[in-house]
């Protein structure tokens, strides 16, 4: 029993608000019912949600899953005051994950910590994470929230996603089929997506380059917080259309790393960088740090958010429907056969 002459101590008094947590949950809730889809059942709120896979019809399932955060991308968010994005870029990175091995995702999940839960920045997050996981035709099935005062200071928080897709087991894609001579396809990138930023926001210290600053005909805020480009339904649709032997998805480590994840043993990439143009954030960042050639294709997406590899005889098809999927694509290069570097650089 408490000893009614002392003071009493509340979980409030340490930092945490359970009610804050409950009026967020009543907050979020018209923002996940939005990103109901085939499978999901019960409500928010359980202690585990649950999915029927078979409504789907797949014959032969593999579930496919993947976690995720953004970074530092977010300690950029939060100096700019821009909470309403960031959540998109959590689900991709995570969907996108999925996506390269030919899987379909299916429900989202997502984990909040903050120092003190602030109701609107928080909700804020979560309607771009639901707005995230409708643009990937996936549930947003449940998450957690967080309090740790003790960890992180007033307006501070982070993210992390988990993602579970699905994919019959005779359509999984893993790159085993690339031979030399296959068409390497890139797909734009919407900016700087989610990695790098640890580098950015040194460089932004180091030359004195602020936020608000302008940077054409927006701010560097503005160009540095696009949100990453969710790729799932123009390339499942690319998918069914053509046959596609290998996706990498372009993220830390940049084209140099990623590309050899799908290539098999004797296989190499001749990636051709005259065959697109850099995003101008690109060259800025470079001009800004002197950053190196091998570096920057190794640190950044340098404008190609994920690179397809196909048949040569597919490549046309493969473009045509990337394009009425809306997105800008261009083959970057081709397979060959290893010559010691995993990834050669011509025109560099």
């Amino acid at each position: 029993m408490p000893d009614p002459k002392r003071p009493r101590v509340s979980y409030a008094d340490a930092g945490v608000s359970i009610e804050r947590g409950d009026q967020l949950v009543e907050r979020i809730k018209p923002h996940i019912r939005r990103t109901r889809r085939a499978g999901v059942m019960g409500d928010i709120g359980g202690f585990g949600a649950q999915f029927d896979l078979s409504s789907l019809g797949y014959r032969n399932p593999v579930l496919v899953s993947g976690t995720d955060g953004v970074g530092t991308k977010i300690q950029l968010a939060i100096a700019a005051n821009r909470h309403d994005d960031i959540g998109i870029d959590l689900v991709a990175m995570c969907a996108n994950d999925v996506l390269v091995q030919g899987a379909e995702p299916l429900f989202f999940l997502d984990y909040y910590v903050c120092g003190t839960l602030d109701l609107d920045v928080a909700e804020r997050v979560v309607h771009g994470i639901a707005h995230g996981c409708e643009l990937a035709g996936c549930a947003l099935v449940g998450g957690e929230t967080a309090e740790h005062p003790a960890v992180h200071p007033e307006g501070d928080y982070d993210l992390a996603g988990f993602c579970v897709g699905i994919v019959e087991k005779d359509r999984i894609i893993d790159g085993s089929r690339i031979r030399p001579g296959d068409a390497l396809i890139g797909i734009a990138s919407s900016g700087l997506h989610s990695n790098g930023f640890s580098l950015v926001r040194r460089l932004l210290e180091g030359t004195g380059t602020r936020l608000t600053d302008r940077f054409g005909q927006a701010t560097y805020a503005d160009t540095l917080l696009i949100p990453t480009r969710i790729y799932v339904k123009p390339v499942l649709k690319l998918i069914a259309e053509v046959p596609v032997k290998g996706i990498a998805h372009i993220t830390g480590g940049g084209i140099l790393e990623n590309v050899p994840r799908i290539l098999p043993a004797g296989c190499a990439a001749a990636i051709d960088t005259g065959s697109w143009q850099w995003p101008a954030i690109f060259t800025r960042l470079q001009a800004m740090g002197n950053i190196a050639e091998k570096e920057i294709y190794r640190t950044f997406n340098c404008g190609v958010g994920m690179v397809l590899a196909v048949a040569l005889s597919d490549a046309d098809r493969a473009l045509q429907s990337l394009k009425r999927g809306g997105e800008a694509a261009w083959i970057i290069g081709a397979v060959v056969s290893h010559s010691g570097e995993p990834v050669v650089l011509l025109n560099p």
